[in-house]
């Protein structure tokens, strides 16, 4: 049986151009290349799945080559290079804070940077999740973190900064890696479905890029899950299925039928959901959601807030035209308050019923606000 490599580890970005939606980190570590200005320690902080290790390990393999290219990118050519491409570098040493964070782990680390380089110009140490180091451990590195010689270079990795000495942050160059935007997540996901020769619907990409929550690793793995399921025809269908989640268009008729004050349809609508395996909560704070793009579709300075494929997009901003902009907030403000009271409700089903009894009757009680005296205007909406 070949042996199968999951598209985290097969698309990992072998050069900085390659890295998704952090321009930032890469033009300032390429200038630091550039400039001959790197930092003896750097601290890379962020969520989870953004690049943190890979960028690390980028930085290493640039600093070392000896064969720059004219946009200072490591040339895979050299010996430094081809040791690092094939992890047999003798120069470039990776730990595991999570699983190495005692003091004995740190003491055999800061006697490692003793050695010189051998055939390079640097001798780079990776530490990743380094906040799991204990207090101990901290203080043991600080000195050698501090003064460290000239040809050794530090890089730190963390998604939980907050933990970390300031001591030790002090010592650092700090870059703050951002979470990966949807648009940038389906413009990769598109680019590997081409390189596997896989047909994928926008929307299917949009939803898989959605769910990873600014997680490239997340989506990358959320994306072999469903190639598995589907095949090479992903379809938006299949990924909802797959993904456990509500299909768009139950969010819409919800809201025709409550606009249009059919109670009945609702009620039907929510006992269909329920039947087919989702949480009352699931599709409580799904509404809400679909109502407050809704909102965001009012007006066209807000629309780059959302963040669905085109067609999707199309639907909201049509359905967005019939609601009114004081019926979506007060339907947002009741959802809003069904949500926080729900686990306290002995009958959650009843409890988000009548959440849609209101909602069926909330075009009736703003108009009746509207017309009564001025004092009953103030008062809110129960």
């Amino acid at each position: 049986m070949e042996n199968f490599v999951v598209s985290a580890r097969k698309y990992r970005p072998s050069r900085f151009d390659t890295v998704i939606g952090q321009e930032h980190v890469v033009q300032t570590l390429k200038n630091a290349i550039k400039n001959r200005h790197l930092a003896h320690a750097f601290l890379f902080c962020g969520p989870r799945g953004v690049g943190k290790t890979t960028s690390a390990r980028l930085l290493a393999k640039t600093v070392n080559c000896t064969q720059l290219s004219t946009d200072f990118e490591a040339c895979d050519q050299c010996d430094s290079c081809r040791a690092f491409n094939a992890n047999a570098s003798f120069n470039i040493y990776e730990l595991d804070a999570a699983s190495n964070n005692s003091v004995e782990d740190i003491r055999a680390l800061v006697e490692q940077v003793r050695y010189a380089p051998q055939g390079a110009q640097y001798k780079i140490y990776i530490i990743d999740e380094v906040h799991m180091l204990s207090s101990a451990a901290f203080n043991a590195f600080l000195k050698t973190l501090e003064e460290p010689p000239p040809y050794a270079k530090f890089i730190l990795a963390t998604t939980e900064k907050h933990k970390i000495l300031p001591t030790i942050l002090s010592r650092c160059q700090i870059f703050d890696f951002h979470r990966i935007k949807i648009e940038d997540a389906v413009k990769q996901l598109k680019t590997i479905c081409e390189n596997e020769h896989i047909e994928a619907e926008e929307e299917a990409l949009h939803v898989i890029a959605k769910k990873a929550d600014g997680a490239m690793r997340d989506a990358l793995s959320i994306f072999d899950r469903i190639v598995s399921f589907s095949g090479n025809q992903i379809s938006y269908k299949d990924v909802i299925s797959n993904l456990n989640i509500l299909d768009y268009d139950y969010y819409f008729k919800a809201t025709n039928y409550l606009l249009n004050e059919d109670l009945a349809a609702s009620l039907l609508l929510f006992d269909e959901i329920i039947n087919n395996g989702f949480e009352e909560q699931h599709f409580l704070q799904g509404f809400a959601e679909h109502l407050r793009n809704l909102m965001v579709c009012k007006h066209p300075d807000t629309l780059k807030l959302l963040e669905l494929a085109p067609n999707v997009a199309a639907k909201f901003g049509q359905q967005a035209q019939a609601c009114s902009a004081s019926w979506l907030l007060n339907a947002l403000n009741l959802l809003n308050q069904t949500d926080f009271q729900f686990r306290l409700s002995k009958n959650q089903r009843l409890h988000v019923e009548l959440a849609l009894m209101k909602l069926c009757n909330l075009n009736r009680a703003i108009q009746l606000s509207n017309s009564g005296n001025p004092d009953d205007k103030k008062k809110n909406l129960n």
